[in-house]
C-alpha cells in the first residue's frame, strides 16, 4: 500500500517545480501511498474539485501520522496524478470519516479529469 523515503520529486515543466534540490529533500523519509478514487465537486457555487482518500488509508494515515496535523485537520502532502507532482495538503473531513485532496484546476485541465472519473494516485505525507 505505501513506499517509504521517496527521493524524487518527479515534477515535469508544466507544473513546474522551481525548487529543485529543496523539493527532493521535502519529500525525503515521507510515506508514499497510492490508491485508486473518484474526482468529486463541492456543491458550493464555484466549488472545489476534490478527491477522497480510502477510509481505510484515512484512518491508518490518522492513526500514525495525526502529530502532524495543522488546524481544520489540515496535512501537509505532495500528490501526483500521471506525470503531474505538487505540493498541497490533505484535510480530514469528520462528515466523510476520510481525508480529502483538492485537486488544482491546473492538473485537472493537464490531465483532463472529469467529475466521477476514477483515477490512480499517489500521496507522500
Amino acid at each position: 500500500m505505501h513506499t517509504k523515503n521517496a527521493t524524487s520529486c518527479g515534477h515535469n515543466t508544466v507544473v513546474g517545480c522551481l525548487r529543485g534540490l529543496n523539493c527532493i529533500k521535502k519529500m525525503e523519509g515521507k510515506i508514499k501511498y497510492g490508491y485508486s478514487t473518484k474526482i468529486w465537486k463541492h456543491n458550493a457555487p464555484g466549488g472545489w474539485y476534490f478527491v477522497s482518500l480510502p477510509k481505510k488509508l484515512s484512518k491508518e494515515i490518522r492513526q500514525n501520522l495525526k502529530w502532524q496535523e495543522e488546524g481544520w485537520g489540515r496535512m501537509k502532502a505532495f500528490a501526483q496524478i500521471g506525470e503531474s507532482k505538487w505540493e498541497t495538503a490533505i484535510w480530514f473531513d469528520t462528515k466523510k470519516g476520510a481525508y480529502i485532496l483538492p485537486i488544482k484546476a491546473e492538473i485537472r485541465k493537464k490531465a483532463n479529469l472529469k467529475i466521477d472519473q476514477n483515477i490512480e494516485m499517489n500521496i507522500w505525507v
